[in-house]
């Protein structure tokens, strides 16, 4: 075989590897050219969502659906997938907190939906259920505002209607709490970094009073201290006018 042949062979294996490569990439998320978009319906009482995008014959809007009634909608968040690629299939969670549920319209709820998705060279059809409900030790309302954030295991959650935010662990929903300032400060806001890390911000940065609480990936306390700083991400700006 010659120098040329032998380069040429050396050259299409590693073209070889680079298309299996890419195509083991491509396999590993089946809806990766599907995206769902959302609405809230005034009078924030229920979130409608809707399926869109292609598949590797098609391409249009595949499925649409309604999610409550709800007292007022105070946060939604969307979780990590869960791909198996022998069905084509997959799912994620999405977390949305009833800030005025019950008769009074002041408690707090957690409502957790699964969203499946089964891919097919056509078509994507789309399952979302009900999963948990879990009523929150938290203080709503009508004019209440909502703060909430996650990593890879736990769900955080808080209101500016009280001085304690939950961390919810996603795989048993246990509660714990994180607060304790003194004199109490309310929850202003809720951020998270990719790395998981999150920051919970208590009172305004005007001050006079106000503190925050760093928690790690693991849901334990890294930091805590006076004044209101937060976290940013690599893909949704923070608006002032959404922190304290």
């Amino acid at each position: 075989m010659s120098i040329l042949s032998r380069t040429l062979l050396g050259t299409m294996v590693f073209v070889m590897i680079l298309s299996t490569a890419g195509l083991l990439v491509a396999q590993t998320q089946p809806d990766s050219t599907l995206f769902t978009t959302y609405t809230i319906n005034s009078p924030h009482t229920s979130l409608t969502w809707i399926v869109c995008g292609s598949t590797l014959q098609t391409s249009g809007c595949f499925a649409a659906g309604s999610l409550g009634p709800f007292g007022k909608i105070g946060a939604v968040l969307e979780g990590n997938q869960f791909a198996n690629l022998k069905t084509s299939t997959v799912a994620r969670y999405i977390y949305v907190v009833d800030v005025a549920s019950g008769t009074s319209l002041a408690g707090v709820t957690l409502y957790v939906y699964k969203k499946t998705d089964v891919v097919s060279s056509t078509f994507d059809t789309v399952t979302v259920t009900l999963a948990k409900t879990l009523s929150l030790p938290l203080i709503g309302g009508t004019t209440a505002l909502t703060s909430m954030a996650a990593n890879n295991n736990f769900l955080f959650v808080g209101t500016d209607q009280g001085p304690n935010a939950l961390r919810i662990q996603k795989s048993n929903y246990a509660i714990a709490d994180f607060g304790g300032f003194s004199p109490p400060i309310n929850v202003s806001a809720i951020t998270s970094d990719k790395y998981g890390y999150v920051t919970i911000t208590y009172g305004d940065f005007a001050g006079p009073n106000n503190g925050f609480i760093v928690v790690g990936p693991d849901g334990n306390t890294r930091e805590d201290g006076g004044g209101a700083p937060f976290m940013l991400t690599t893909d949704q700006a923070i608006l002032p006018s959404t922190l304290p």
